[in-house]
């Protein structure tokens, strides 16, 4: 499976009008490709020796997590679900179970904006494993593969004595790269914790989480991206205060289909990629599984129902849609909160 393949957030050790500021203390920084993008831990105290075993650690945890949920590689634990035919439970980890129950949660709140089941659709349009296709979709196509999706044909079975998935629908696809980076993200903040360390920055394609404080002992800072794929400018910065962000956008993946620009972001009531001027949504949460869920589905829902449903969900969200050649942007009362000014 791949995901967002460039991330739309800038994540910074410090405000990023100090970063050049010298001499300051030095945050180890460690990189790496997993899951199609990219992964960045940058850590605060922590003895440079540790630096090989720790970038060992996060690879490791990474292509775990990438051959749990992974579409491309047929051995994974989400493509053996995805290839079964039948209506039985199918046993499943912990983890899978976890972020399959909180994909249902989310795209239940959103009235199935956010569904994890498009795989088909997903496939469709040549977002997934297939290929880009030569021309537009018909809708004979577009109606066959929407036959194949709905939440309502998935259910997390769990017991005392493990965890099951299960689908009603045999030709069900389920994609979850829509929360794949989120959860990703969390199991680099936990195995942070594991190892001791208390001051991190990690990230995953556009899903980020912090813990502490930055080398500089101040809060870690990220910047929002202006939604744009010609200039890497910011929009807006946050202090995450301990929690997880990420960002959805319909302006980094995409290609141009039959004159016309087809956007990742896959509305499933229509079955078509959205059309309409939302072009980013940032969502702050107590983890970053959770904040990637609802960046999707509000990014499906566009702007004034992605706004009305922030303000019922009591959700951190800040949205930019364009108006012509402007960005208009908007966020929640709870996002301000963490919004900084200087």
């Amino acid at each position: 499976m791949r995901y967002r393949n460039i991330p739309l957030l800038i994540t910074a050790a410090c405000a990023l009008s100090a970063c050049d500021l010298s001499p300051v203390p030095q945050a180890m920084v460690l990189e790496g490709k997993t899951m199609g993008t990219v992964w960045r831990v940058t850590l605060a105290g922590v003895d440079a020796t540790r630096r090989y075993a720790l970038q060992q650690a996060i690879q490791q945890q990474l292509d775990a997590d990438d051959g749990t949920l992974s579409t491309w590689k047929p051995d994974s634990m989400l493509s053996q679900f995805n290839r079964y035919q039948g209506e039985a439970p199918q046993p499943i980890s912990a983890d899978m179970a976890d972020i399959v129950t909180a994909a249902l949660h989310i795209g239940a709140q959103t009235g199935g904006a956010m569904d994890i089941t498009v795989g088909p659709l997903v496939n469709l349009w040549g977002f997934g494993p297939t290929k880009q296709p030569a021309q537009t979709p018909t809708v004979a196509q577009i109606a066959a593969a929407k036959a194949q999706t709905g939440l309502q044909h998935l259910r997390v079975i769990e017991t005392a004595q493990g965890q099951w998935l299960q689908k009603d629908l045999p030709g069900l696809y389920v994609d979850l790269s829509t929360m794949g980076e989120g959860y990703a993200t969390d199991h680099l903040a936990r195995l942070m914790e594991r190892e001791g360390i208390n001051n991190y920055l990690v990230s995953v394609g556009g899903a980020v989480l912090s813990r502490g404080q930055n080398a500089q002992g101040n809060p870690w800072r990220v910047a929002i991206q202006k939604p744009t794929d010609r200039e890497n400018a910011v929009q807006a910065r946050v202090d995450l205060q301990g929690h997880g962000i990420s960002t959805s956008g319909s302006y980094r993946n995409y290609y141009e289909l039959d004159g016309k620009r087809i956007s990742h972001v896959i509305d499933p009531v229509t079955g078509r990629p959205i059309e309409h001027k939302l072009v980013s949504a940032t969502v702050i949460a107590t983890t970053a599984l959770e904040a990637d869920g609802w960046d999707t589905g509000l990014m499906v829902l566009g702007s004034d129902k992605a706004k009305a449903l922030a303000l019922k969900q009591h959700l951190a969200v800040y949205l930019i849609s364009k108006e012509g050649d402007r960005f208009i942007s908007w966020m929640s009362p709870q996002f301000a909160a963490f919004l900084l000014f200087d």
